[in-house]
């Protein structure tokens, strides 16, 4: 995208952490919006907020991915209308959820998918922590370890959902689930690769 073809955007840094439910909400009526001719030209929007424990299935997730009986889940359990398998998001994790009109960008999914990727492996190395892409997979690695993921909805060249970057160390929460469906490999956070000085500090930045 070239300097002339940038447009605004709607930036909320939500403080607390939201129920999962919630921000759906926002996310739907959000691109609901700018789905319709009249809305075309509203900026785009991102919204930055940690959730309380919640696990999401994508619209053809497996259940042979979880690892508790549906019928009794240690958290919320919500299926929603993104690609992907199951995931979980909860506190120490950053989730961003760009509404993003991409008629006025570029119609290419794919495209779209690689910028998230690309902005987060620029976040990262801010904090002097390597990121990379996998071959035949999304989201953002360290190695073997999976540090952030991405998992979208589009109507209509709309988008909704998106990424979540692990920042500390907690992980349990992806023990209950094959996160992302990927058996061989693990998850990760930025904490663990970070230098001592800059751990916990992007958490810190956002409220």
């Amino acid at each position: 995208m070239n300097a002339a073809a940038r447009r605004f955007c709607w930036y909320y840094n939500v403080k607390g952490r939201v129920r999962y439910q919630t921000a759906w909400e926002w996310q739907k009526s959000l691109r609901s919006e700018r789905m319709v001719e009249s809305g075309r030209d509203l900026p785009d929007v991102l919204i930055l907020l940690e959730h309380q424990p919640v696990y999401t299935l994508g619209r053809a997730s497996s259940e042979e991915h979880l690892k508790f009986d549906l019928q009794n889940p240690p958290w919320d359990v919500h299926r929603i209308e993104r690609g992907g398998e199951v995931t979980y998001h909860g506190p120490g994790q950053v989730v961003g959820y760009p509404i993003v009109n991409l008629r006025n960008h570029k119609k290419d999914l794919r495209w779209y998918i690689r910028s998230l990727e690309q902005v987060i492996i620029n976040t990262l190395a801010k904090y002097d922590v390597d990121g990379t892409r996998k071959e035949g997979l999304t989201g953002v690695w360290n190695g073997e370890q999976k540090l952030a993921a991405i998992g979208l909805g589009a109507s209509k060249w709309v988008t909704m959902h998106g990424f979540a970057l692990n920042v500390t160390e907690d992980l349990s929460g992806f023990d209950q689930i094959v996160p992302c469906g990927i058996k061989e490999k693990s998850v990760g956070c930025l904490n663990r690769f970070a230098p001592e000085g800059n751990r916990s500090v992007l958490l810190s930045h956002h409220p």
